[in-house]
C-alpha cells in the first residue's frame, strides 16, 4: 500500500481544476494513527482554497490538497498509541491543513473521536464541521442561554443547518434566514420562524441577543438588530472585501457593548465526543444534501457554489 487516491489540484481557480489523483499514503509518527476514510464533506472554506482567495495562507506549491473532516475507521497505529484501537469507527477534522478528501489520513488521536453510533459515515460527517462550529459559537463564544432570541443567517447551509439544531438544544428561540424553497427544511430542523433572505430586510428583524452569522456580507447592518449587550458570532467573510470585513469585527471588539466575534475552529477529542453524543441521542440530526464519489469533487465543488443547499455536500471515499 504505496499510494493512494485523493483530489488536487494544479492551479487555483473554478471547480474544474479539481480532479483525482495518486499520492503516497501518509505515514505514522509513533503518536499518530492512520485514519482509512469512508465520507468527507464540503465546505466553504475549501472552495475559497481551492479559488485562490487565501493563497496566503494556502502558499503557491502544487499540486494542493483539499478537504477538513472526515469519518472513518482506524487502519494502523503508531507504537506509542494504546487507544483507539485497530478498526475503531472515527470521525475529525484536521488541524489546521486540507487533504481529507483521500483514502487516508494521518492524525494524532485528540483530533478524533468515536463515531456516534448508529449512524453511517455518509450521515456521521454531514454533521461535523457544522455541529463543532456551531457549539464553538453558540455555546462557547456567545454563551447563548435558554430564553435568547437567536437568528442563524444561512440556515438552510452546512453550518446553518445544524446551528439551528443547537440553538433549539440550548433553549433558544431561532429565526433563521434561508431561501424560500427550503423554507420547510429550515422549519423541519426545529426553527421557531423561517424567513426568506431575499425578501427580508434587516430593518425589519430584530432585536436578537445572538446573532450567527454563517454568510459573511453585511456585518454592520446585522450587528444594528442585537440587543443591549447582545453578542453576533461571524464564521464567515465576504471573500471580496476580506480586510473591511475583519477590520470592522476588530473594531466591534473595543466599541460598544454590541460586540461581533469571530474565530477558525480547531476541535479537539472533547467537543468532538460531545457531538457524536448529541447524534446518537437524535438532538442533532444528519443533513445530507447529496452524496457523490470522490471522483465527482469538481460537481461538489460547484454546487455549493451555486447556492440553495440543504445541509452537507458529503464525498464518499470508501
Amino acid at each position: 500500500m504505496d499510494e493512494m487516491r485523493a483530489a488536487l489540484f494544479d492551479r487555483f481557480g473554478p471547480p474544474d481544476v479539481l480532479y483525482e489523483g495518486t499520492v503516497p499514503v501518509p505515514g505514522i509518527k509513533p503518536g499518530e494513527v492512520l485514519v482509512r476514510v469512508h465520507a468527507s464533506s464540503v465546505n466553504g472554506g475549501e472552495l475559497h482554497g481551492r479559488a485562490g482567495r487565501v493563497r496566503l495562507v494556502t502558499g503557491r506549491r502544487f499540486p494542493q490538497r483539499t478537504g477538513l473532516d472526515f469519518a472513518g475507521e482506524i487502519a494502523e497505529v503508531g507504537s506509542a498509541v494504546t487507544e483507539p484501537l485497530k478498526g475503531t469507527a472515527v470521525w475529525g477534522i484536521l488541524p489546521r491543513r486540507m487533504g481529507s478528501m483521500a483514502e487516508y489520513v494521518a492524525v494524532r488521536p485528540r483530533q478524533t473521536s468515536a463515531a456516534p453510533a448508529g449512524l453511517t459515515p455518509v450521515e456521521a460527517v454531514s454533521v461535523l464541521a457544522g455541529g463543532t462550529t456551531g457549539i464553538t459559537a453558540l455555546r462557547d463564544k456567545a454563551g447563548l442561554r435558554p430564553g435568547e432570541r437567536l437568528l442563524v443567517r444561512g440556515a438552510s447551509g452546512g453550518v446553518g443547518s445544524v446551528a439551528v439544531q443547537l440553538g433549539k438544544v440550548y433553549g433558544a428561540h431561532v429565526t433563521a434566514l434561508a431561501g424560500a424553497r427550503n423554507r420547510d427544511f429550515v422549519h423541519a430542523l426545529g426553527a421557531d420562524e423561517v424567513l426568506d433572505h431575499r425578501t427580508t430586510r434587516p430593518t425589519e428583524l430584530g432585536p436578537f441577543d445572538v446573532i450567527l452569522d454563517t454568510v459573511g456580507t453585511r456585518h454592520r447592518d446585522y450587528r444594528k438588530l442585537l440587543a443591549p449587550g447582545g453578542r453576533m458570532v461571524a464564521i464567515a467573510f465576504d471573500p471580496g472585501h476580506i480586510g473591511r470585513s475583519l477590520g470592522y469585527i476588530l473594531a466591534s471588539a473595543v466599541h460598544g457593548s454590541r460586540r461581533v466575534r469571530f474565530f477558525s475552529g480547531n476541535p479537539r477529542h472533547d467537543l468532538l465526543a460531545e457531538l457524536a453524543r448529541m447524534a446518537e441521542t437524535g438532538r442533532v440530526r444528519p443533513v445530507v444534501d447529496t452524496v457523490r464519489p470522490l471522483a465527482e469533487l469538481a460537481a461538489a465543488h460547484a454546487a455549493l457554489e451555486a447556492g440553495g443547499v440543504r445541509g452537507k455536500h458529503v464525498v464518499r471515499i470508501l
